[in-house]
């Protein structure tokens, strides 16, 4: 049973040794200069000026929620295209799903439609909130 996790082991064992590794050479070969300016934060090349605490504009985050609301609907809309793609060149109109279940191109067409229906209620109630107007 322990073999079907070695495989597992191994990559999270190379990902720990590359990014030891890339921290251990970028000490060693690096710049060793410090100071009181070279140990300050630095952000986009700006100075800091206001105290971090300070706050943002809402809006700000309500845009990132939205970036990553459609984001996660493309990772939703690959499996469904490959599943879509397969009944419909498999010449029955419609595929077995891994539990046995079978699933007709009408049904996939549906489940998709009211995916996107419930991604556009959410876009236009975020409109009609102004979340897209920068006054």
């Amino acid at each position: 049973m322990l073999e079907s996790y070695l495989t597992l082991a191994i990559c999270i064992l190379s990902v720990v040794v590359a990014a030891g590794g890339a921290l251990i050479v970028a000490h060693v070969i690096g710049p060793g200069r410090r100071g009181r300016v070279k140990d300050q934060p630095y952000e986009s090349g700006m100075p800091v000026v206001h105290d971090i605490q300070r706050r943002f504009n809402i809006r700000f985050y309500i845009i990132a929620m939205l970036f990553l609301l459609f984001d996660v609907e493309i990772v939703f809309l690959w499996p469904w295209a490959e599943a879509f793609y397969q009944s419909c060149t498999n010449g029955t109109g419609s595929i077995i799903v891994d539990d046995g279940t079978v699933a007709t191109k009408g049904f996939l067409l549906f489940g998709m439609g009211m995916f996107f229906l419930i991604l556009l209620l959410g876009l236009v109630y975020e409109w009609k909130k102004g979340a897209f107007e920068w006054d």
